[in-house]
């Protein structure tokens, strides 16, 4: 998908966005119910590897489609991701990297294992954690990518020129 030209064809985005990080952290939450050990960060870092690609693909953002840029949109696009901080716009995803974005949200991680051995509670416990978490990760990525993507509008609104008036006696071109 090309990268979204208008704040409209943005905020559009950001909502089918965040609607497809409600879809995979109802499917997080459903994996963290069943009590077999590791199957739900095996899910999460399943769902998050296709996830996060298709956000970043989504706002134009993905490795290929920055790279298909011309150099000076592709350097400011560049730069806007740094100042964000995000490790994940912009970037090939691979497991590691998201392993390593899971465990800044270790603890969840860890309490979601505990809670989901003690019967009933645990695994609603589980759940409501595995989604929470998975929420958190895919809404923080989607509103890094609107945020990448509405500066990039903006410096580009910026740097296009200006339609000139015609001059006196000239015919206007149109």
């Amino acid at each position: 998908m090309p990268f979204p030209r208008t704040l409209e064809e943005l905020e559009r985005t950001r909502d089918e966005c965040k609607s497809m990080v409600t879809t995979r952290a109802t499917l997080s939450a459903t994996a963290a119910v069943v009590p077999v050990p590791g199957l739900d960060i095996g899910a999460d870092v399943s769902l998050l590897l296709e996830m996060i690609p298709a956000i970043n693909r989504k706002f134009g953002l993905d490795a290929e489609q920055i790279d298909q840029l011309d150099p000076q949109t592709k350097k400011m696009l560049l730069v806007v991701i740094s100042s964000i901080g995000s490790e994940l716009i912009g970037k090939l995803i691979t497991k590691e990297l998201i392993i390593q974005v899971l465990k800044r949200i270790g603890i969840r991680i860890a309490t979601k294992q505990v809670a989901k051995y003690v019967p009933m509670v645990g695994q609603a416990v589980a759940a409501t954690i595995s989604f929470g978490a998975m929420k958190l990760l895919g809404n923080s990525h989607v509103d890094d990518c609107f945020e990448v993507a509405k500066r990039a509008l903006q410096d580009m609104a910026k740097t296009e020129p200006e339609a000139k008036p015609p001059v006196e006696g000239e015919a206007a071109t149109a």
